[in-house]
């Protein structure tokens, strides 16, 4: 097992799994629902790989431009 594969935090296991993002832009709140990520089996921190996080920050910049108040989605229908 490779140094990245332990926890930072507790050193604990790392995972492959997915994980809800939220973010409260202000004026509105968007929740992103099984969003791919590396979770840690021992004390829950949660990493999301920078492709990813790349398609979150288009999610959030086009529900900032809607200004929608409240917006859930599943990240399979998006990033797809």
């Amino acid at each position: 097992m490779g140094k990245s594969d332990f926890c930072p935090v507790c050193r604990g296991h790392k995972k492959e799994g997915t994980t809800t993002f939220a973010v409260e832009l202000g004026s509105g709140v968007i929740v992103v629902r099984h969003v791919p990520a590396l979770l840690c089996e021992q004390c829950g921190m949660e990493w999301i790989d920078d492709p990813v996080a790349e398609i979150l920050e288009k999610i959030v910049a086009d529900v900032r431009q809607k200004g929608s108040i409240v917006e859930v989605k599943e990240f399979s229908a998006i990033a797809s």
